[in-house]
């Protein structure tokens, strides 16, 4: 929702391109860097404490964003609320895996992320009508939703609501820690995996995807918008589908299978020369994206036996590095060199995915293993 207001609220207080970025990436780089922090409070006071507060937190820092009176103002107040972010994300994250069994874990996967793929379509289109009236309107809307949702996450996740322990003692459902987790393979390979998932599905496409279709097809940047668009519909029609084949055939099956489309819609980029193949290997995005979007964060819930708030917390940190770095590399090799190198070397990028995905360990189908499981827990399972 204020996706269409930040980048111009920020220019209105007299400040270069530099600056405005700098609001953009602040958010990010305030959810890396305390995302051990957050791990750490779930694992200590329990998810739903921990996502109410975190909602509140961004609800509040979102409000005193409205309400900046200058360009100091909104960088600390934007930034601030990127803790309530990592909070909630950590938490909810948490929660989710938590609360599902292994069959259908990533189908849970696939309709959370879904949520956020629907909220990132119509959002902007709100956002864009708030600007129209005021650019605070939408940081007041946003706030206020923000308050509903903690709000949501204290009351309506009590335990006589779902008839389950949310709030259970760490003693009592155990915990996998972060060390433990780092000995897996399977995890180091996930925490992998989401770097380059998250630099190459979301890095690529945000930083200079649209500068390419204005510049090189010449076209405009309506069309590079609905290509987005195309993307994400048909990432959305095959979310569901997506998991189900990863609960079935497994995580390795699913990564590999969707990553060739991936790999497909990069090198279409290297050679597109118009708008309908552009608009393709958006829709290979799309596809690919469905089926490797949920495939790492299935795995880091397979291990995961009790509450694991800092593994993963360290998973969704490796996702964000990805979003930090991503645009900045694909971005200096545009300007040295060219788009189509760019995009070459994110296919070869993405080929070491695929390259990491053959040695991954199948958690769906083996997660009790011995290899998988810390010694402490197998008497538990």
């Amino acid at each position: 929702m204020i996706i269409p207001a930040i980048p111009i609220f920020a220019a209105s207080f007299g400040v270069n391109k530099t600056a405005i970025g700098l609001i953009i990436s602040s958010f990010a780089i305030m959810r890396f860097s305390s995302g051990l922090i957050s791990g750490k409070l779930v694992d200590r006071f329990g998810e739903r404490a921990v996502l109410g507060f975190g909602l509140f937190m961004v609800s509040f820092f979102t409000l005193l964003t409205a309400l900046s009176q200058s360009y100091g103002q909104l960088l600390t107040f934007r930034s601030l609320g990127g803790l309530g972010s990592s909070m909630f994300s950590v938490s909810a994250g948490s929660l989710l895996m938590r609360s599902v069994n292994d069959d259908v874990r990533a189908r849970a996967q696939s309709l959370y992320n879904g949520g956020f793929l629907l909220g990132g379509i119509t959002g902007p289109a709100f956002g864009g009508v708030l600007s129209a009236i005021s650019l605070r309107a939408p940081f007041f809307v946003y706030s206020t939703t923000l308050a509903i949702a903690g709000m949501i996450a204290l009351v309506f996740l009590s335990e006589k609501r779902l008839g389950k322990k949310v709030d259970a003692p760490t003693a009592q459902i155990g915990q996998t820690t972060l060390g433990e987790a780092f000995k897996l393979r399977p995890y180091q390979v996930a925490l992998m995996l989401a770097f380059i998932n998250n630099w190459i599905l979301f890095g690529l496409r945000s930083s200079i995807l649209p500068l390419f279709v204005t510049e090189k097809l010449n076209s405009t940047a309506a069309i590079a918008g609905l290509g987005l668009t195309i993307g994400a519909l048909v990432q959305g029609v095959f979310m569901l589908r997506a998991g189900k084949y990863s609960d079935t055939k497994g995580r390795k099956a699913a990564f590999l299978f969707g990553s060739a489309f991936v790999l497909f819609g990069i090198l279409m980029l290297a050679f597109t020369t118009n708008t309908a193949l552009y608009f393709i290997s958006m829709a290979l995005f799309g596809l690919g994206g469905a089926y490797v979007g949920t495939a790492p964060g299935s795995v880091v819930g397979d291990i995961i036996k009790g509450r694991g708030g800092q593994v993963i917390a360290a998973w969704q940190m490796a996702g964000d590095a990805g979003m930090i770095f991503g645009p900045v590399i694909v971005g200096l090799l545009t300007d040295i060199f060219s788009y189509q190198v760019a995009f070459l070397v994110s296919a070869g990028i993405w080929m070491i995915a695929m390259l990491l995905a053959t040695i991954l360990p199948e958690t769906r189908l083996s997660h009790l293993e011995n290899d998988l499981i810390p010694d402490k827990n197998k008497q538990e399972l």
